[in-house]
């Protein structure tokens, strides 16, 4: 097997592995489907054109991560995105979701964006609090605060549009 047989195959494994999961981080920050899309791919084509060298599989996962949330916020400058997820896009966040599901989905949108990537990394993809820390290069007790204060904001959201 070529060694860019090889790549590819590794390549494949990496989307596979994390491809949804950097979706709906994306789209928790950018709130539309296709930016979502071009949020994770930039990453991969990124990820192509430069291949780090990663010393393991949470070094190559925190890398996604972290670059995902790094397009995702250029993605948000440049575009100006601040509209909320349409309706007929929220089918894409997950597919599964109830309708309850859905409007709390939409109310972690307008939650604080540095708030947001905690909530999204912890308590929606259920990595730990010093996971979701070396993936953001914050404190763990940096995470905790987040996630208290933008649980404490998702709150606010889900009572002021009566969603509880």
């Amino acid at each position: 097997m070529s060694l860019l047989h090889h790549r590819e195959l590794d390549l494949a494994v990496i989307y596979d592995r994390y491809a949804d999961m950097l979706y709906r981080l994306a789209l928790s920050y950018l709130r539309c489907d296709e930016d979502a899309r071009d949020a994770v791919q930039d990453v991969f084509i990124k990820l192509v054109e430069h291949n780090p060298g990663f010393r393991d599989e949470e070094h190559q996962r925190a890398w996604l991560v972290r670059a995902t949330i790094n397009r995702s916020c250029d993605l948000m400058r440049r575009r100006k995105v601040r509209a909320a997820l349409p309706l007929e896009e929220a089918h894409h966040f997950p597919a599964h979701a109830s309708e309850e599901a859905q409007e709390v989905l939409d109310c972690l949108s307008r939650v604080p964006e540095k708030y947001r990537a905690a909530i999204t990394l912890h308590d929606l993809e259920g990595f730990s609090v010093e996971e979701t820390a070396r993936m953001l290069r914050i404190s763990q007790s940096a995470v905790k605060m987040r996630l208290q204060r933008g649980r404490s904001s998702l709150k606010q959201q889900l009572e002021e549009g009566h969603h509880v």
